[in-house]
């Protein structure tokens, strides 16, 4: 008798917990015929593998997960390193998915996963117009910040319009490149609030949502700060003391001209660009009438900033903070995207001369030397 009560205690037990598996993937790997199809789990800001599926003669799979009431989750598919396919499930969805190796899918049965779907499109098309114009190499600066605000535009109003559906997320934390976000600037973290506020309401359990919290305290944290600086008439400035190529650290207090520009930037192809383009040109004109500039890289490969300084033959002072967006120059100097600039004149922050583009430093300079 007591043998028969764990056997049946077994299979009860068996029998929940394939009756908690409530969401269903069915795909089919063209031309994937016994191959491995792996399944990841977004994590927030990392994956996390949950299984490897191994394909049917016919390329079909089916995988099944636990996914909580209240609480979707990002599926990802992959064969090998390539994505070829990204879910937004929910409790009790069933799938069906059709892809092949190269990431050309297709979708049935799960509304916010066609909704994630576009989201990608978008953005592969948006970083896609992005290179072309990169490439055909005149009127660049122009042409990349109208293709940039127009992008930034639309998705605005996707983030608005879809105020509850949580394809917004990676919406919101999308990038140009490494050092800038499409929604980089600390007053992208008050449109940020107000979406957490709306998905809250229907999620407030997610893990997406607290991360997104989490980084809309953080923005508008940097934009009292800003803002603070920015709304006094002259302020000191806080000093920095960072390694400079050959290791020895180089004060900011102790590497002042007339009028420096304090420069936050990381080695990225775009900046780099914006280097040798935009600012080494204002260095040769202006350098002999007092200016100066003071780079502080936020790169965390320290060996690619060097490069970077060492290959672009950049005379100015450099130093780099690995510690990225953990500085706490990050704060200090409100920094939202990169690449950012501050000007200190005569030993003060110039509270209101927060500029970016090459020409706004050209004009400013011109009036101050």
């Amino acid at each position: 008798m007591r043998s028969f009560k764990l056997l049946a205690a077994a299979a009860m037990a068996l029998l929940t917990a394939a009756c908690g598996k409530n969401t269903t993937i069915v795909g089919t790997l063209h031309e994937g015929a016994d191959k491995e199809v792996i399944v990841k789990l977004l994590d927030v800001n990392r994956f996390q593998v949950l299984d490897t599926v191994k394909t049917k003669a016919d390329g079909s799979f089916q995988y099944k997960l636990d996914i909580a009431k209240g609480k979707p989750e990002f599926i990802y598919l992959f064969y090998g390193d390539r994505q070829i396919a990204s879910l937004l499930l929910e409790k009790g969805d069933r799938v069906k998915v059709e892809t092949d190796t190269l990431g050309v899918y297709g979708v049935e049965g799960s509304e916010e996963s066609l909704k994630l779907q576009q989201v990608e499109k978008d953005y592969s098309a948006f970083m896609r117009e992005m290179q072309g114009i990169l490439d055909r190499n005149y009127d660049v600066d122009a042409a990349l910040s109208r293709c940039y605000i127009n992008y930034y535009r639309d998705r605005v109003k996707y983030v608005v319009g879809n105020s509850h559906s949580l394809t917004v997320v990676p919406v919101l934390f999308q990038q140009v490149n490494p050092g800038f976000l499409v929604f980089g600037q600390s007053t992208d973290g008050l449109l940020m609030n107000n979406i957490c506020d709306s998905l809250k309401t229907k999620y407030p359990e997610s893990r997406y949502v607290k991360a997104l919290e989490k980084e809309a305290a953080r923005r508008i944290s940097l934009l009292d700060v800003e803002n603070k600086v920015r709304n006094a008439p002259q302020i000191g400035y806080v000093d920095i003391s960072l390694p400079s190529t050959d290791g020895k650290n180089v004060k900011l207090s102790e590497s002042l001209g007339k009028v420096t520009m304090l420069y936050f930037w990381s080695s990225t192809a775009e900046q780099k660009m914006f280097n040798l383009d935009g600012v080494l040109p204002l260095y040769e004109e202006f350098h002999k009438k007092g200016f100066e500039i003071y780079a502080v890289s936020l790169d965390s490969d320290k060996a690619a900033w060097a490069a970077a300084v060492r290959n672009q033959n950049l005379p100015w002072i450099n130093v780099c903070d690995t510690r990225g967006a953990m500085s706490p120059y990050v704060s200090s100097y409100g920094i939202g995207s990169l690449p950012m600039v501050w000007f200190i004149v005569n030993g003060e922050l110039d509270s209101n001369a927060n500029v970016r583009k090459a020409s706004d430093i050209r004009g400013y300079l011109k009036k101050k030397l």
